[in-house]
Parts: structure tokens; sequence; C-alpha cells
């Protein structure tokens, strides 16, 4: 028996005083109407109506049996309705995942525009360096950096494509020198960055002379890249960085780019979620606002990087006089003092 059914017939034939009156309001047979019922008084063991030829009475069980059937119908339809709306309006709490350095630069930043466009969506942030079972259901979308993904049952979306480079402090390259070759990187300390998408002591460089692998160790290993940024500037030696947690101390002074023609570790921005089908409008309109925003902001990085880079050979070879030294001095030692204070 489909009691669910069985109730809906049975509090239209009350509304309707008869059966025959409640089989034309549901497209069905007086017959049908009066085995659904006769069916559901069996499942209970409770007389539910006194028939007659000419009337319908509801007994005294059948009373407080319709409030409770009218008030579960009530909430089912109320649920439904709520459930249907969420594919419609964008409300409600978002929980987020994301790697956490990505999370800092990219998804942060991002949270603040999307929720300027929809205010009735809160967002729950998690950042981790592990990934989530999206299929558990503690997230609702992640956003992570690797090369590939391996198959899956989750929809991925690509959001573009970025990249690590070297960097040390400047304290760091006056007191121990600055590598001009890769294999230069064996005389130094090499800080390690630990992630869940790359080989943690292989460093793979990308440069004019083609693809080199080099096995590092160094004295420090840290899992976050703000992390090994503090480690880098407090001078302890020469670190691979993703390009969205090295680009504000590259523009600020505290971080200098070491082998900059040399690029490492190319990897693709994604977010993940579990199905293409009924996705709500929170996340639906989540993920398409990724689509349109973060590869701009990725896109703007990278550029500002070459620029960087352009800047930085340029000062390579122009003349060194003491003048020139001491300004450039002084702006190093302003960036750092604006950097302190904010």
């Amino acid at each position: 028996m489909d009691t669910l059914n069985s109730m809906r017939v049975f509090v239209r034939v009350v509304e309707a005083g008869s059966f025959t009156a409640a089989a034309e309001s549901l497209d069905s047979t007086p017959g049908a109407m009066s085995r659904a019922v006769s069916e559901l008084e069996a499942h209970l063991r409770t007389r539910l109506l006194n028939r007659s030829t000419r009337r319908l009475a509801l007994t005294p069980a059948g009373e407080r049996y319709l409030r409770r059937c009218s008030q579960i119908l009530a909430d089912l339809g109320s649920a439904e309705e709520e459930a249907s709306c969420a594919h419609e309006r964008p409300a409600g709490v978002l929980r987020m995942h994301s790697f956490a350095s990505i999370g800092q630069r990219y998804v942060l930043p991002a949270i603040a525009r999307y929720r300027a466009l929809y205010p009735e969506v809160t967002l729950e942030l998690t950042m981790s360096q592990s990934m989530p079972d999206l299929f558990e259901g503690s997230s609702d979308v992640s956003v992570i950096t690797a090369a590939s993904l391996p198959d899956s049952d989750l929809v991925s979306l690509q959001l573009g494509t970025t990249c690590s480079i070297l960097c040390a402090s400047p304290g760091y390259v006056r007191m121990h020198g600055t590598p001009r070759m890769p294999a230069d990187l064996g005389r130094h300390d090499c800080l390690i960055l630990k992630t869940p998408t790359a080989p943690v002591h292989k460093w793979t460089l990308e440069g004019p002379e083609g693809s080199l692998d080099m096995d590092v160790d160094g004295p420090v290993q840290v899992n976050i890249a703000e992390s090994l940024v503090a480690a880098i500037r407090e001078g302890m030696g020469i670190g691979m960085l993703p390009v969205y947690a090295a680009i504000e101390g590259l523009r600020n002074g505290m971080l200098v780019r070491v082998l900059p023609q040399h690029i490492l570790q190319r990897t693709n921005v994604y977010a993940l979620y579990p199905s293409r089908r009924f996705v709500d409008a929170k996340t639906k309109t989540w993920v398409e606002f990724l689509r349109g925003h973060l590869p701009q902001v990725i896109d703007k990085d990278m550029e500002l990087l070459e620029e960087l880079k352009q800047e930085q050979f340029a000062n390579a070879t122009a003349p060194t006089t003491p003048d020139a030294l001491a300004a450039a001095q002084r702006l190093q030692i302003e960036a750092k003092s604006s950097s302190e204070s904010s």
C-alpha cells in the first residue's frame, strides 16, 4: 500500500464530502477512492469513516488522524516547494573547500564579490591541504590546484593555469649570492613545500635549456605556501612558491625571484562538485561566477609576474653606481616598512 497516497485520498474524500466528488477532483474512480480508504483503515486497524448511502462521517479516530494527515501533507508540500526553490533562487548556506593558499589569494576575494550579487547566500569556507569527499556531503564545491585530475564521477571545471617559481629574500641573496644556473642550487639551502599534488623532494625546472629534474632537500619543510613565504622572508633559504603566494612579496620587494628564466610545477586550477543533475541555484551561480571571475585574476597575476621579470632583467643590466645602489636600498627599506605597517 502507498500509505502517503492513501492519506491524500482520505483527506480529499473528507474535504469533498463523498467518494464520487473526490474521484472527480483526482481524475480517478469512486471505487478506487473507496479501496484506498479501506486499505488505510485495514493498515491502521481502525475505522476512520462511517459510511452510509447518503453521507460520510468521521469517527473520533478519523478526526484525530485527519488533523495529523493534513499537517503531514502540508509539511511535505512545504518541503517540496523549498527544495524546488533551491534550484531557482540562490539562498542558504554554501559549503566551500579550497587549498589554503589559493583560498587566501583567490577564493576569499571571490566570495566578497559573489555575495554582493547574491546576498541571500552565506558561505562556509574550509581551507586545508587535503581533498574532501564531496560525495560524503561536507562540502558543495572545492577549488584545488593539480597538474591533472584522476578519473572520478566529480564534475570538474578548469579555471586557469598557473605555475611555481623560485624565491629568496634580498638579505639571503646578498649573503649567499644569486644562483646563475640550476646546478648552483646544490650550494644553497632549499626550502621544501609539501603539497598533495606534487612530489616533495623533486623540482622540475623548465627554462631555455629545456626541462630539468632536481632532487632537493633542505633545513625546513612546511605544507602551506604562506608559511614558506615567512621562512623565505626570514632568510632561511630558497623556496618554490606558487605565483599566487609569491606575487605580493615580489611586488613589494620582500622577495626576489631566483632563476627568473625558469618556472616550476605548472598546475591547473579546478572547481569540483559532485553532480550535473539537480544542482541547486547557489552552487550553480557560484560555479558560474568562478568561471567568469577567476581566469581573469589568474591571468592578471601571470601578466604581473612577467612585468616583474622584465624589470628584474632591466635592473640586472643597469649600471650599478653608488647612488643607484643607495636609491635601491631606500626603496627596499620603504617597501619593507610599508609591508610591516600594513
